[in-house]
């Protein structure tokens, strides 16, 4: 059975040498991320070289996605690197300060100040540290310590609720997007996204720069879930980042959150990845909790289109053995999934003549239990289309464009293929896609494949025509 959710896996320490990347791409590692929140751009750029040699030399197509650093919402450094805090005890923010104690600390965020008030609750360290405002007095913010503990330099700093001011594009990103345009990125995350205008900046920035990577909003604020609708139909997919999330909204509500983020975006044709604490304890060791099994699992049931690994595979000591690990739940969870067409599928109204094709695809491909569907396609949308449709049939996306192979290397139920399809008539393009599903061993002959295309073949233009085919039959 091959899997159908994608594997994102974030590149750091653990990962950067060239045997290791070897073995996590042959472990099925799908999108590769690069945190810019840490390295150079030339760091990046060498990586995305790297691992892109790599792929081409197993034959496997990985995708690259750029992940914006964002706002930069946490406290300072301290003079002893780090103090403990107990319960009880005043403690102090200060935008002026340059090096803490135990009374107070500085801040890397300087509007802090101005963005809250007495009474409002501040989350320090992921929420491990919780700080209740009771005064502010000019860049000072007075707060006493509810829950305690050791805090750390540069820890980041929430509000419960939401609600702080820093925008999501900083000058440091906008520097950093030009260097995602530069490495061909084919997707770029956006950090702490409130609105779909920060999405919409994100994508004028990418294009001017020469980049034509897909947009994927993290959705990591709490305002962010209120917009989400708004977000979504200015970006190419999101990020359930349960992270920061989770410390803003409350870790009770991210699981219903979760369900709800990623049957929008599927129902708004839009991708989503999964991403935070997936596999956490594999930084340490061998095999994963069973809370993390079902974790995974979970995501995979919902129907996300990947899950990612962040510190696993950046500072881990087993990043080969989490993407394997990660790869069998996967396979595992999907086995349990029955193929249904939705309510909404049945209901929606298709305008445009490439994406009603689609629909009818995967309505016939899922009443007549074809093999495989064969997808021609120059932009990706017909796929992209398909995917969203739990049908159960797999979806073989066949390119001549390069770019095009990338970033459908995140669409569930997708499996690109790199060839040349231009300069043939009808009979000798179906043989040649016949040819390339029966080596892979994809299909056998004698099986019905659907086949998508746009007439008249080798001319620009959208999915016009779907064919149902039975292998072998062409040739005769």
């Amino acid at each position: 059975m091959q899997r159908r959710t994608k594997i994102v896996a974030t590149l750091g320490p653990s990962s950067t040498d060239e045997e290791t990347l070897e073995k996590m791409v042959a472990a099925g590692m799908d999108v590769v991320r690069m945190n810019f929140s840490h390295g150079t751009a030339t760091d990046h750029i060498d990586r995305a070289r790297r691992v892109r040699k790599i792929a081409d030399r197993q034959g496997k197509s990985v995708g690259i996605m750029a992940d914006l650093q964002g706002p930069k919402i946490r406290i300072g450094k301290f003079e002893a690197g780090k103090v403990k805090l107990d319960k009880g005890n005043p403690f102090i923010l200060d935008a002026d300060c340059s090096l803490g104690n135990e009374q107070e600390v500085g801040l890397d965020y300087k509007d802090l100040p101005k963005d809250v008030s007495s009474g409002d609750v501040l989350l320090l360290d992921d929420g491990r540290i919780v700080l209740d405002v009771i005064s502010i007095e000019g860049p000072r913010i007075h707060c006493r310590v509810r829950h305690g503990g050791i805090l750390s330099n540069n820890k980041g700093i929430n509000r419960l609720g939401g609600g702080l001011s820093a925008p999501a594009l900083t000058a440091k990103d906008m520097e950093d997007i030009v260097t995602a345009a530069e490495l061909q990125a084919d997707y770029l995350a956006v950090s702490f996204p409130r609105t779909g205008d920060d999405i919409k900046l994100a994508r004028e920035l990418l294009r001017k720069a020469g980049g034509h990577g897909l947009l994927i909003a993290k959705i990591e604020r709490a305002e962010a879930t209120t917009s989400l609708e708004e977000i979504l139909d200015a970006s190419d997919g999101i990020m359930v980042a349960r992270g920061d999330l989770g410390v803003e909204v409350g870790d009770a509500a991210v699981p219903a959150l979760q369900k709800k983020m990623i049957k929008l975006a599927r129902e708004k044709n839009k991708l989503t990845i999964t991403a935070t604490q997936m596999m956490e304890s594999m930084i340490e060791n061998p095999i994963p909790t069973r809370a993390e099994v079902s974790d995974v699992a979970n995501a995979v049931l919902d129907g996300t289109d990947g899950v990612m690994l962040s510190a696993e595979t950046a500072s881990g000591k087993y990043p080969v053995e989490t993407i394997e690990a990660m790869s069998r739940i996967c396979i595992e969870a999907e086995k349990s999934i029955e193929a249904a067409l939705e309510r909404w599928f049945l209901n929606r109204e298709f305008k445009r003549i490439d994406q009603s094709i689609a629909m009818a695809t995967i309505f016939t491909a899922f009443h007549l239990k074809v093999k495989a569907i064969a997808s021609l396609t120059e932009s990706g949308s017909t796929p992209l289309w398909m995917s969203r449709i739990n049908s159960g049939v797999p979806i073989y996306a066949l390119t001549n464009i390069e770019e095009t192979r990338r970033k459908m290397t995140l669409y569930r139920g997708v499996y690109p293929m790199l060839g040349e399809f231009t300069g043939f008539d009808r009979d000798k393009l179906l043989e040649k896609v016949e040819d390339l599903l029966l080596q892979s061993g994809m299909v056998e002959v004698g099986d019905f494949i659907a086949l998508t295309i746009g007439e008249p073949i080798g001319q620009p233009g959208g999915t016009n025509t779907m064919k149902i085919v039975k292998v072998g039959d062409n040739r005769k």
